[in-house]
């Protein structure tokens, strides 16, 4: 087959429209156009709104197309993954995953495809139960701490916008076998080639649940509802794990528990696990009209287009970095909170992002200079501002519109927005809740891009806090080999401060089982 880039067509366009250009690019008629299939396909929205297209042809003589040399007219490269057995060594145990969010369940679907029958251990509920289990603590407050929106089946990214985009390197094609697993698993086929792939949580809940049992059918086994509350250990290497009251022996962890399981944390780092405190974010949600992000974005054609996205950043006048984090089209804000009496908020998307607001994150960066540099001080300094936030709510999602915010007074009504959550909420003063350089830089940050995006510092837009679990505030310590200090043991994915979303990690734990493969054979 032949790659031919730079495929630009109009917004309203069909599949015919594009084999036009595809035989028009080539110079061919339609009989030595055998069939094509879509590679690639983003939007350029810079002046006339076009689609650009990168598709891949099978054509009669492609060697007399190459030979013209046309850079936007190649030879379609070979993108497959390969997963690699090269060990030679015996297990003794099962390997034990800890965890099953996407690090967690991508570690286990390549270990179990290819013959190792891993055991995934989640603390909380499988993805049904789950579910329930939050939507009531949205309706009542009432908090399970081991299922909740961090801890459970899918991870934290089940309740988001499902974003399947990374800017990690892929020389090794390990995200284009995650998007194919998703769509094996029930994901629309466009997250395959589209632009900042995304699937929303209402379609995530059924793929988990399918990657669940793909990984099963090959030999997995699950385990819920089962708290990881110590781990053993004998000349510096793992010998057995204890899960609720259970001893499981193993020479092989993976530790993929996401960047909430602070109690993990601290009982890792005194069995001896090296970990380090490293830099995060806080800040709030800031809810607008999602119809003012698209007609900034696209311009008076946005009705026909999808929902439009925005990254943004600043350099505040103190010298924070001030940014758009996880910014959520057409959805809502959630209350994700996992420890009793603490608040802490995300934004969450359906595959249609049909509501009426946009969402996003804005985030100050903080480091070890400001909370201290002992491993777990990230965790306490989080904790402070989530107790912060459950007081000035009154034990719900305290709110505020952004003039107030500005002007550091209580808000008493809201007016041209209409506030979109889940989860109680309460009207507030959230600066009583941030340290000063926080609030200040988020103010400066606010009204900086305004000038990008005009009506982003509008008076009514509406503010939340606290977004508080960015990032993991600790970095579990691993060699060139992905092994943490203490023989078997394999820090994995966002928790262990090596991922960000839902792609990063879910490749970070296909690394692992790499690695694991790289000294274990098979069952």
């Amino acid at each position: 087959m032949i790659r031919i880039r730079q495929i630009k067509l109009p917004i309203n366009h069909n599949k015919e429209d594009i084999e036009n250009k595809i035989l028009n690019k080539l110079k061919i008629n339609k009989q030595e156009l055998k069939g094509f299939k879509i590679n690639k396909k983003s939007i350029d929205a810079r002046k006339d709104i076009n689609y650009v297209y990168e598709i891949d042809a099978e054509i009669k003589n492609e060697s007399k197309i190459l030979n013209k040399k046309n850079p936007d007219i190649i030879k379609t490269p070979n993108e497959k993954y390969e997963f690699k057995i090269i060990g030679k060594e015996k297990m003794k145990y099962k390997p034990v995953i800890i965890g099953s969010g996407p690090a967690g369940l991508f570690a286990a679907y390549m270990l179990a495809k290819n013959g190792y029958k891993p055991i995934i251990i989640e603390r909380g509920e499988d993805i049904d139960n789950r579910v329930k289990t939050v939507n009531i603590f949205w309706k009542t407050g009432k908090l399970n701490p081991n299922s909740n929106v961090q801890f459970g089946e899918g991870g934290a990214g089940t309740f988001s916008d499902g974003k399947l985009n990374t800017t990690v390197k892929d020389k090794d094609y390990r995200g284009k076998e995650i998007l194919r697993i998703f769509h094996k698993c029930g994901a629309p086929e466009e997250i395959l080639y589209i632009n900042k792939p995304h699937v929303g949580t209402d379609l995530l809940k059924d793929i988990i649940k399918n990657l669940r049992n793909e990984i099963i059918n090959y030999g997995g086994t699950f385990k819920y509802n089962s708290y990881f509350n110590d781990l053993y250990i004998k000349e510096n290497t793992i010998t057995s794990i204890k899960v609720n009251e259970e001893i499981i022996n193993t020479d092989t962890l993976i530790l993929a528990t996401g960047h909430s399981a602070r109690e993990t944390f601290k009982m890792l780092l005194n069995k001896g696990l090296k970990m380090t405190a490293k830099p995060f974010a806080i800040g709030v949600r800031i809810q607008h009209p999602q119809k003012l992000i698209d007609s900034n974005q696209y311009g008076k054609n946005y009705k026909n287009l999808p929902k439009a996205s925005y990254k943004l950043t600043y350099k505040a006048s103190n010298g924070r970095g001030v940014y758009s984090f996880c910014m959520c089209p057409g959805g809502f804000v959630i209350n994700s909170s996992s420890e009793e009496n603490m608040i802490a908020i995300n934004g969450m998307s359906n595959n249609s992002r049909n509501e009426e607001n946009a969402n996003s994150a804005i985030v100050v960066t903080i480091s070890p200079e400001d909370f201290g540099t002992n491993p777990l001080d990230g965790i306490k300094f989080q904790r402070n501002l989530e107790k912060l936030t459950y007081q000035e709510g009154k034990g719900n999602i305290p709110v505020q519109l952004f003039k107030d915010f500005i002007s550091n007074s209580l808000s008493t009504s809201f007016n041209t927005i209409k506030p979109i959550f889940k989860g109680k909420y309460a009207l507030a003063n959230l600066n009583n809740i941030f340290p000063k350089y926080i609030s200040e830089s988020l103010k400066e940050g606010i009204l900086y891009f305004d000038k990008k995006i005009p009506g982003f510092a509008n008076d009514d837009a509406i503010l939340a806090a606290i977004e508080s679990r960015t990032s993991s505030p600790v970095k579990i310590e691993r060699d060139e080999n992905l092994v943490s200090n203490i023989k078997g043991i394999y820090p994995c994915g966002e928790g262990a401060g090596y991922a960000g979303g839902i792609m990063s990690a879910a490749m970070d734990g296909i690394k692992i089982a790499e690695a694991i493969a790289k000294i274990y054979k098979p069952f």
